[in-house]
């Protein structure tokens, strides 16, 4: 007996009976997906900070001037060791030295000595301060506050975010009658604008080479409180 039914007609058929394909987004048939953004954001204190720091000397010789902006430099180090300031935490910024070839210190030289200091007890950077410029620096710029550890900050602020897309989501679902079912995805936007943080304006020698700025005490540090935000995407399975 003879089929009544055609190859392509089978095939189709059979074709009609395989399952659908999933959805490529992660949702069931059954769910509704609701895709969240969703920002977090966390305090925390500044627990150090940076300056730069240096020397500037002007002679009549470059000898004479790179000889006194390095006894200067000695006691300027030695000043932020007697504080504890350990020799990872100092990094040469630049050194110079050139002849002055306009102004009243025409024909002169000019030696300069700039470091990056971290001074990791922030209580602290008011009396280094002062120890620096009392041992002869003056050229000084900062302080610049740090967080030492910004990713645990940034823990807590993806946490926050994800809280925040969380109850977003519960709340289209409640007004849809439905409950999330699943998370599908969590995608990092990448952080938001970083905080700021206030830098102190900077004591320059002028160039009649005058002496030594001296603090007749530690100036107050106020670290106040810095603020990391982040933001996140997250896809959710909504259900009955």
């Amino acid at each position: 007996m003879r089929s009544l039914f055609s190859l392509p007609l089978l095939a189709a058929a059979l074709a009609g009976c395989s399952p659908a394909a999933p959805d490529p987004r992660g949702v069931g048939r059954d769910e509704v997906l609701v895709q969240v953004a969703a920002s977090g954001r966390a305090d925390s204190r500044p627990d150090e900070a940076r300056f730069t720091v240096g020397v500037e000397t002007i002679a009549a010789t470059a000898r004479e001037a790179s000889a006194r902006n390095s006894a200067t430099f000695t006691r300027v180090a030695a000043a932020l060791a007697g504080l504890g300031v350990k020799e990872d935490d100092l990094q040469t910024r630049s050194i110079t030295l050139a002849r002055i070839d306009y102004g009243p210190n025409r024909g002169r030289f000019q030696a300069n000595n700039l470091i990056d200091v971290k001074i990791r007890d922030i209580k602290r950077a008011g009396e280094a301060i002062a120890a620096i410029t009392e041992a002869g620096a003056n050229v000084l710029s900062g302080p610049n506050l740090r967080v030492s550890d910004p990713e645990n900050a940034a823990r807590s602020a993806y946490a926050a975010a994800y809280r925040a897309a969380r109850a977003r989501a519960e709340a289209y679902a409640g007004a849809a009658g439905l409950k999330v079912a699943r998370v599908l995805a969590i995608r990092d936007s990448g952080a938001g604008p970083q905080p700021r943080y206030w830098e102190g304006d900077s004591v320059m020698a002028e160039q009649a080479a005058p002496p030594p700025v001296v603090a007749t005490s530690a100036p107050p540090v106020q670290p106040g409180v810095s603020t990391r935000e982040v933001q996140i995407r997250v896809d959710f399975a909504l259900a009955k």
